[in-house]
């Protein structure tokens, strides 16, 4: 038996289906009301629970030999940095410490390269700007350097599986970049195609590394119940993009006019400043955020040789993956 946390998410739902493909029972965890049936999954078994109510997910497991833990919250809105600890945080600790009560189960986690702490330190290094700094699993956490809120709660929620690792629990991770797919058009990394969708003229000179959710689903999958190995981080990452050709390709897919004016960097940091002074008078989210605003400026290219080493394979290009998601998201 397998159990699944964040089934309804877009790596999870897409896990589900792989791991219907391949047969195997599967129970999902899974807040408020029932979930629709998931394209290409066999019959799951959903069960309610929330990642921070320790006997739900003990009761959870019962009879459970693997455990996917790609449950988890993605927001730079400054609101939600408390719900940022207490999901990605705590509820990853509670998913450790229930394995940990059961030997013999594996787990596969979801964390994020923003876990790989490079890209704060990367604006120290005295490196060209348009220069991309190389970033590996052996990227090292900076304390003394400035990260999201939500990259912090992903380092210590890795911190969090290398103690089960550390306390006997077989574990690996995968450190996906921005992950593609067809999913609700208002979440995560689907807003990009929702931008383009709507012809919105304007784009930061900044840069993206993008994956497809499909490669994210069967990587992890492989990885978890295909090997033995335990305490490996893997990146998983098909390439670094300018975000200006990324939206085009998303513009080409839908039809539609491609963002054409760039905006400087100075006119982002007076625009998030304002929409930060909106949300505190209104109470509304931010439409963008210093994090989102400053995100890519310093060019950054995730390695996965370690991966396709591994696992004797590549990744998805990303034409193919805009295209495959197009198609998706206007059906």
């Amino acid at each position: 038996m397998i159990l699944v946390t964040g089934g309804t998410g877009l790596v999870g739902s897409f896990l589900l289906a792989e791991l219907g493909r391949r047969g195997l029972p599967v129970r999902a965890i899974y807040r408020g009301q029932i979930p629709p049936v998931v394209a290409g999954a066999q019959a799951v078994e959903w069960v309610p629970g929330d990642l921070r109510d320790g006997l739900g997910l003990r009761a959870a497991l019962e009879g459970v030999s693997h455990v996917f833990h790609c449950a988890g919250l993605v927001s730079y809105a400054p609101q939600d940095e408390e719900d940022l600890l207490r999901v990605n945080v705590e509820g990853t600790a509670n998913v450790v410490d229930a394995c940990l009560e059961r030997p013999g189960i594996r787990l596969g986690y979801v964390s994020s390269v923003a876990a790989l702490g490079g890209g704060a330190a990367a604006a120290q290094r005295e490196l060209p700007t348009t220069e991309p700094l190389r970033i590996d699993e052996q990227g090292q956490w900076d304390l003394g350097a400035e990260h999201s809120a939500y990259a912090t709660s992903k380092y210590l929620a890795e911190l969090e599986v290398w103690r089960g690792v550390s306390e006997g629990l077989r574990a690996v991770v995968v450190n996906p970049s921005v992950v593609l797919g067809p999913a609700d058009w208002h979440r995560s990394s689907t807003r990009l195609f929702r931008y383009a969708y709507d012809e919105h003229r304007f784009y930061t000179p900044s840069s993206l590394n993008l994956v497809d959710v499909r490669d994210v689903a069967e990587m992890l999958a492989q990885l978890t119940l295909d090997t033995d190995h335990s305490g490996e981080r893997y990146v998983l990452n098909a390439g670094h993009w300018p975000l200006a050709e990324v939206l085009g390709l998303m513009a080409a897919g839908f039809g539609k006019r491609p963002p054409s004016v760039a905006v400087p960097g100075w006119a982002a940091e007076t625009i998030w400043r304002l929409e930060h002074v909106r949300s505190l008078l209104t109470g509304a989210r931010p439409l963008i955020t210093k994090d989102t605003a400053r995100a890519g400026r310093r060019p950054l290219a995730y390695q996965t040789d370690k991966i396709c080493q591994e696992l004797g394979r590549g990744f998805r290009p990303l034409p193919e993956t805009i295209r495959w998601c197009c198609q998706e998201l206007v059906k």
